[in-house]
């Protein structure tokens, strides 16, 4: 049986969801994970105007409400000229994969969402992005620096592999984020969109295991 988790790092309710499904993995390591990035805001050239600011601010709380995950909200209302591009940070996240294929993805995706949402960074520039990218990778035991994952992230390889993950979301028939699905006997089964408690999951799991 395999877990895919299809998410973005610059999704609030992914952010909220990610302790949860942190949970699930710790309390069932022999179950495979495969993390496909969504790509939620790919391309967006919208810039984040107060009344953007507005409505994600309204959002977090019903976030913080349900997971009780922390929220940097004054970095959010102090944005000036910040284009809601997710592109960026799902490519990143697909770098430390191919830098690492055994890296603990799940750890790597989470520490984007904290540096976006608690640490207040730009997580739509490249360099911030490989200086956060290196020190997951560096926690992990994975031996790099910001400028090797600078230069995969900028690789044509990484691109179309960003590219691939946004491709197979649309064919699984993601529209939202977060959504867990379940691979078993070949065939693709959903257990659920938006924020689920962990100990949801793992009865929904156990029940399909049984």
């Amino acid at each position: 049986m395999k877990l895919i988790f299809v998410g973005d790092p610059m999704c609030s309710w992914c952010y909220g969801f990610g302790k949860e499904m942190s949970s699930v993995i710790e309390s069932a390591p022999e179950i495979e994970v495969r993390i496909v990035l969504g790509g939620m805001g790919a391309g967006s050239t919208q810039v984040l105007d107060d009344a953007g600011k507005r409505f994600r601010l309204t959002h977090w709380a019903r976030v913080e409400q349900a997971s009780g995950v922390e929220f940097n909200r004054d970095a959010l209302l102090a944005r000036e000229n910040f284009v809601y591009d997710t592109e960026p940070i799902c490519r990143a996240v697909v770098t430390a994969r191919v830098m690492d294929p055994a890296v603990n993805l799940l750890s790597v995706f989470r520490a984007f969402q904290r540096a976006f949402y608690v640490d207040g960074l730009d997580t739509t520039d490249g360099r911030v992005l490989a200086e956060v990218g290196a020190a997951a990778l560096r926690s992990a035991g994975f031996d790099t620096n910001a400028e090797a994952f600078f230069s995969r992230w900028t690789s044509s390889e990484v691109i179309e592999a960003t590219r691939a993950d946004f491709a197979l979301t649309r064919n699984l028939g993601v529209a939202s984020f977060p959504t867990l699905l379940v691979e078993s006997n070949g065939r693709i089964g959903r257990i659920g969109s938006g924020f689920m408690p962990a100990a949801q999951v793992k009865q929904t799991l156990a029940r399909l295991a049984a």
